[in-house]
């Protein structure tokens, strides 16, 4: 095992789970599935297919023959048609109808929406699951002022659990896009070389009416509503687009994510989860590196530019059907399902174990709040009868100084002090620190997080507490 390529995506960040959805296992038993439904359609529509011939379709739909797929395939050089072979050799009162009337698509492209179903279905579950996380988060730190920023500069206060919303906010709109394209996908059905169903029409001798129920049929015994109503050999690759789009999303909301949090790491703000035995770094042993966070922006950027795949390959298929798509669709899809279930994994494991500062984060919030409280400041001094002009001008000169003080002596902001100690306020420095409580500068942020918890959350997590209680487990 050690003397070949293996994608660090299977060995180190995708789950068991989302590994077997894209497993070959999952793939040939789908196409057997799908070989059995197109029989069982077959034969209620008029063909001379016997109830025997399915039963014993029906019997060896699990027990698959790999070994004599994989030797046949070597004669053949044929994916489909070994797996075809391999079955009618279980199967030899069925062999003659197995893949009647259709062509190679039928089971290949049938197969892919299927999993691309299941693999979205597992995402959904995940995001479900980091929304909640991320929601308890938000509510516990609600209240907690901390310094926001403009362009990493400092601007007004807002709350740890405010800013949790914004992250919050952008999975709850990644779930719609899931949930849109989980009710969008369809099956190609059995359409034949070039979407026409020429074949069917000699299989059921020009009867129109039967040939328009097969589709219908097919799709209703895999579990879909519905198949695409034209298309040519293969479905539109518009579809693999349409999901990378999905995938895409999720990684960009994750990847901010992520920069946030190593942003407020290095700030000593909030860390991402350390275990007792973790090394940081080789070099320097007390070092605490947000590895997570790195990792889901590293997968992240991985499925941004993943999803260029499927827009150039749908962009450049030729008439009704060329074959260079395959190769590429059968790594793009199916890795970048596996990095975001890797992501998700991370996404949900660091949420769940951040680790907040509170007296860090008001030690820098109090470094701050004195130049964002001279509004107040001055307001409160123009009621005891100052002059608004004359204090105007003369907390600007302060705060220039105390800047001053900060950045070229490297000293604490004294611009409390200045203003206490200049008699045109006639305030003390209690009354001015009474002034400067940082409840009182973060507007509605607490009000904000609370109604978007109760109003957009809320209804999220009751639609969807049968899947709630995921622990992500991480490899690596």
């Amino acid at each position: 095992m050690n003397d070949k390529y293996q994608s660090p995506l299977s060995e180190r960040y995708a789950s068991k789970e989302m590994q077997y959805i894209f497993s070959p296992d999952m793939k040939f038993r789908t196409w057997r599935k799908l070989w059995i439904a197109l029989a069982e359609v077959e034969k209620e529509l008029g063909l001379a297919i016997t109830d025997e011939q399915i039963a014993e379709l029906k019997e060896h739909a699990e027990d698959i023959n790999y070994d004599v797929a994989k030797a046949r395939e070597k004669e053949v050089r044929h994916d489909v048609m070994s797996h075809v072979y391999a079955y009618g050799v279980q199967c030899p009162k069925a062999k003659g109808i197995i893949h009647l009337g259709a062509t190679s698509c039928y089971v290949g492209d049938n197969t892919d929406v299927i999993i691309m179903t299941e693999a979205l279905k597992l995402v959904r579950k995940k995001l479900v699951n980091v929304i909640a996380k991320l929601a308890g988060f938000a509510k516990e730190y609600k209240d907690l002022p901390t310094l926001a920023f403009t362009h990493f500069q400092p601007a007004q206060p807002t709350t740890v659990g405010k800013r949790a919303t914004l992250w919050l906010q952008e999975l709850t709109l990644d779930l719609e896009d899931v949930e849109y394209m989980l009710s969008k996908m369809k099956l190609l059905g059995s359409k034949g070389t070039t979407g026409t169903q020429a074949s069917f029409l000699e299989l059921f001798e020009g009867d129109h009416e039967k040939i328009r129920k097969i589709d219908g049929m097919i799709a209703k015994k895999m579990g879909f509503s519905e198949c695409y109503p034209v298309s040519g050999q293969t479905y539109s690759r518009k579809l693999d687009t349409r999901v990378l789009n999905v995938l895409s999303g999720i990684a960009q909301s994750a990847h901010k994510f992520s920069n946030d949090i190593r942003l407020l790491q290095h700030l000593k703000e909030i860390e991402e989860p350390f275990e007792k035995s973790q090394i940081g770094s080789s070099a320097m042993a007390y070092k605490r590196n947000p590895m997570r966070s790195e990792r889901i922006a590293s997968l992240s950027r991985y499925v941004m530019v993943d999803n260029l795949n499927p827009a150039i390959t749908a962009a450049t298929q030729w008439f009704e059907r060329t074959l260079d798509d395959s190769a590429n669709k059968r790594i793009s899809v199916p890795e970048a399902f596996l990095a975001i279930d890797g992501i998700l994994d991370l996404y949900l494991n660091v949420v769940d174990g951040l680790v907040v500062y509170p007296k860090v984060i008001e030690a820098r919030l109090m470094k701050e709040l004195p130049f964002m409280a001279t509004e107040n400041i001055m307001m409160d001094a123009v009621k005891a009868g100052g002059d608004r002009q004359e204090l105007h001008e003369r907390i600007r000169i302060h705060s220039m100084a105390a800047g001053k003080v900060v950045k070229e002596e490297g000293k604490e902001n004294d611009l409390v002090d200045r203003i206490a100690n200049d008699p045109a306020f006639g305030m003390t420095k209690e009354q001015i620190m009474a002034i400067m409580e940082p409840k009182n500068f973060v507007g509605r942020a607490p009000e904000q997080t609370q109604e978007f918890l109760d109003e957009v959350v809320a209804p999220i997590l009751e639609q969807n507490k049968e899947e709630l209680g995921m622990e992500a487990e991480i490899n690596v």
